[in-house]
């Protein structure tokens, strides 16, 4: 089959695309999360058991969500398909509004770095 335009990718492109940009995503917040927790005096019991709740309660959102896309762009009829299809306009909303949510908590002041630290590294460390 013939490669309708330099901006077509294969179907297994595409979820490579999309992996890497999550991937890309998690390690950041993870970055930042463990920056935060560097912050702390000391990291206590109820820290881990916040983490394990947060990682537990991303990581099964996120597998739903992983499992959706790859059934939809498995489904593609056509072999190629644009490289800005590797997520669908839901999945792009839901990137914008938990990097302007993230950035505008980590900005504003309002969480404290203990939160910080937990819901990063744990919500982001499932990737």
């Amino acid at each position: 089959m013939h490669r309708p335009s330099f901006f077509h990718v294969k179907k297994r492109t595409l979820l490579a695309i999309a992996g890497c940009v999550w991937l890309a995503a998690g390690f950041n917040v993870a970055r930042l999360g463990i920056l935060s927790c560097q912050k702390l005096p000391r990291i206590a019991a109820v820290h881990v058991l916040l983490s394990l709740l947060v990682f537990c309660t991303f990581g099964f959102m996120f597998f739903k969500m992983s499992m959706k896309h790859t059934r939809r762009i498995k489904g593609y009829q056509e072999e190629f398909r644009p490289v800005w299809h590797f997520f669908d306009l839901k999945a792009y909303l839901i990137m914008a509004v938990m990097m302007g949510g993230g950035i505008w908590l980590r900005s504003s002041g309002l969480v404290p770095d203990v939160f910080k630290g937990d819901f990063r590294i744990q919500a982001r460390c499932r990737n």
